[in-house]
């Protein structure tokens, strides 16, 4: 099914405001702007129109800060994906097709978000960094399954289900890194190409 076919009032393809608070969004600011070693407290404090010490009383340390954007990140990821599995039809490939929908989407319209929770993945704490990657495997392991299930009826062709998944996955993060709203795509036609490059990746049937 082509994108134009699908139902458009889907709520994980619609995308406002994250609604961060202001501190979450002041950091997510900075991060972009200077990475997460480059920014400080003060800077950041500045962007929320808060004192260090009014800062202070929502987020403890700017590693709490970090922590608390890209655990919402994650879990925005994670819901849109289960919601667009649900609203997916019964067979693999439909199912596919609407988890490398959610990520491309979410990774067009959060692609600040996205790029500082990858990148920052390294600047985390060892146990928050444990915590950020079993939510990132949650996600993968959702298309992990899919994959398998398609290869094992028969649907998807690729002799390497779990290689072609981390694949398609990897592709799908990267939009964030280069994807502008000025570009030469639209996100429907952006979707619809990887889409496209996605199902060849593990050998969908026609």
């Amino acid at each position: 099914m082509t994108v134009e076919g699908t139902q458009r009032g889907s709520s994980w393809r619609e995308y406002t405001d994250q609604g961060l608070s202001k501190v979450l969004a002041a950091a997510l600011a900075a991060f972009v702007e200077k990475g997460y070693d480059g920014a400080s407290i003060r800077e950041i404090a500045s962007r929320a129109g808060l004192s260090v010490p009014g800062l202070y009383h929502h987020y403890p340390s700017k590693q709490a800060l970090l922590v608390g954007l890209t655990n919402a990140v994650m879990r925005e990821l994670l819901d849109r994906s289960h919601a667009a599995v649900a609203e997916a039809g019964p067979t693999p490939g439909e199912r596919f097709d609407a988890v490398i929908e959610s990520l491309l989407r979410f990774h067009m319209y959060r692609r600040e978000q996205a790029f500082v929770a990858s990148r920052e993945t390294r600047s985390m704490e060892s146990e928050s960094r444990k915590a950020y990657v079993a939510l990132r495997d949650e996600q993968q392991e959702m298309l992990d399954d899919i994959v398998r299930e398609g290869a094992a009826a028969g649907l998807f062709r690729t002799p390497f289900p779990e290689d072609a998944s981390r694949a398609v996955v990897t592709m799908c993060v990267a939009v964030s890194t280069w994807y502008r709203e000025d570009g030469p795509l639209s996100p429907d036609e952006l979707v619809e190409r990887y889409l496209a490059i996605a199902r060849s990746t593990v050998g969908a049937s026609d």
